[in-house]
């Protein structure tokens, strides 16, 4: 019989972010209208938190999340709430798959980056955790560190070198890392769009000094500087996204290009991977994983759609997996958040929760 996993992740595990059912949306615009004050949406979002563990646990998740439901955005609202960061609203939105466009907002290098000590999200997390109780493992997400290193965002007058730019950005995520194991955190999953861009050929690189391969050694070097003291008993991950806006996507490209520095170097207890459809590439890439190091999740289960996969195709894939990565290293998972945005992805409340339950069972089959 296989080994069980005793921490995270778990052989049924999920990104994180969830649908937000209409009774928040209408309550979150009406604050933007000026309609309802700060604490009437955050009793809306304290209530739909605490509907959306239960839901979580009902379904057998043993690690749950609260959905993003106090965010718009899955990195936004994190890093604008960081020390000389702040948010913006720019002339133009992101263009993704289908020539779908985000909502124009995005954020900026103003002045010296530093970790906020009342940065909202820690206290998120203590209300977060204390919902939770003991009843599943509270999992806290965040961007990765690296998603500053997007092209519009640091600001070469004050951060002319880019080495500098991310020695602070290294120290301001080790006290963000800090602040919620503190408060309680032991399982932070890194969610990184940006070094999953640098595996696609057609990504545009942020530093015409560097070459693609030195980047992404700077990007595994900044995570590796945020955990290099990292507590043993806190779980992190990092999450490679390709792009997740109202089920549309921002790039493709296999794992090829990172993998050899990405898998292999990288200090986390796992990597939450998309393999949901050809854009993923094959399973080739996972022998640069070390054997007995990180789990890999793999999101053979897409959650742009409300469709249930077909339970002997999981099955066949995760065999295919086992040529790179033994049975016992891996999970399975969506592929991404549900609700990368607060638009959310193209499919129902209902089919989320079946898709999550169909991946609890599945996973029992495979590791039963």
């Amino acid at each position: 019989m296989t080994k069980t996993i005793v921490k995270a992740p778990f052989r049924a595990d999920h990104v994180g972010s969830l649908l937000r059912p209409t009774n928040l949306l209408l309550a979150r615009k009406d604050f933007k209208e000026g309609k309802a004050s700060a604490e009437q949406l955050r009793e809306v979002e304290t209530k739909e938190i605490k509907h959306i563990v239960d839901k979580q646990i009902e379904v057998g998740l043993q690690a749950v999340t609260d959905g993003e439901f106090r965010r718009d955005w899955w990195h936004l609202d994190f890093l604008e709430h960081l020390n000389g960061i702040e948010g913006f609203t720019p002339d133009y939105g992101y263009t993704f798959s289908d020539n779908v466009e985000t909502d124009r907002h995005h954020v900026r290098n103003v002045g010296k980056i530093s970790f906020n000590p009342e940065h909202p999200f820690v206290k998120d997390f203590v209300e977060f955790k204390e919902i939770v109780g003991d009843r599943a493992v509270a999992k806290q997400t965040i961007p990765s560190p690296n998603q500053l290193f997007e092209h519009t965002i640091r600001n070469r007058e004050i951060y002319p070198d880019i080495e500098d730019f991310a020695k602070d950005v290294i120290q301001a995520y080790r006290d963000a890392v800090k602040a919620f194991y503190d408060a309680g955190c032991r399982y932070l999953q890194l969610d990184d769009v940006y070094i999953a861009g640098l595996s696609s050929p057609d990504y545009n690189l942020i530093d015409d000094t560097y070459t693609r391969e030195q980047l992404i050694d700077l990007a595994v070097r900044v995570v590796n500087g945020v955990l290099e003291n990292q507590p043993e008993d806190l779980v992190v991950t990092t999450h490679l996204c390709r792009g997740n806006y109202k089920s549309a996507h921002a790039f493709g490209g296999s794992y090829a290009l990172v993998a050899p520095t990405l898998f292999a170097k990288e200090k986390v207890d796992g990597f939450f991977l998309e393999y949901d459809d050809e854009r993923s590439g094959d399973f080739e890439p996972l022998e640069h994983v070390p054997n007995g190091g990180p789990q890999v999740v793999l999101g053979v289960f897409t959650s742009k759609n409300g469709k249930l996969e077909d339970k002997d195709a999981i099955k066949a894939r995760v065999e295919e997996a086992t040529k790179y990565v033994p049975l016992e290293q891996l999970c399975i998972s969506p592929q991404c958040g549900f609700a990368s945005t607060h638009h959310g992805n193209n499919l129902t409340e209902e089919d989320q929760w079946e898709k999550l339950k169909y991946i609890v069972e599945v996973s029992k089959e495979i590791w039963s």
